[in-house]
């Protein structure tokens, strides 16, 4: 099985603020399994670190008032083509990222506050007819 994640999972510190968001169970589920790691966000041009950045009224922002949109979706579109070339059969992404959530994102308040709703590489991924799961549905054995 070939599995696309989002590298923050597996340790690369590649998140907003330098870090990471290892996660030992999706390290479990990808054990040997062809692994593809991808940051759309580092694809698209953005740094590390960089300022959070929520998706407000549809438009990825961030916290210093910044357009990031074009950056956001050029590299959820390079992820993207990349899945298709390496034909994945699952993704696996981060929570509640501007990028990557699957089920839930932050509100565009910067309050912490979360809504309904995907990432921009997550929606793209799934209008592509990809396989996406959130990292805590792996945790919580709910993916098969």
């Amino acid at each position: 099985m070939k599995i696309m994640v989002s590298a923050c999972l597996l340790g690369r510190r590649c998140k907003y603020n330098g870090g990471d968001n290892y996660n030992e169970a999706v390290a479990a589920y990808t054990r040997g399994h062809e692994v593809i790691p991808v940051c759309p966000e580092v694809a698209g041009g953005l740094s590390v670190p960089r300022p959070p950045c929520e998706i407000v009224g549809g438009v990825v922002m961030n916290a210093d008032g910044e357009n990031v949109d074009k950056a956001f979706r050029d590299g959820a579109s390079r992820c993207v083509r990349m899945a298709q070339e390496q034909h994945i059969d699952l993704a696996i992404l981060q929570p509640r990222s501007p990028s990557c959530g699957v089920h839930q994102i932050y509100d565009g308040t910067f309050s912490g506050r979360r809504i309904e709703g995907s990432g921009v590489f997550a929606s793209m991924l799934c209008a592509h007819g990809f396989r996406v799961v959130d990292a805590e549905d792996i945790e919580k054995g709910e993916c098969s």
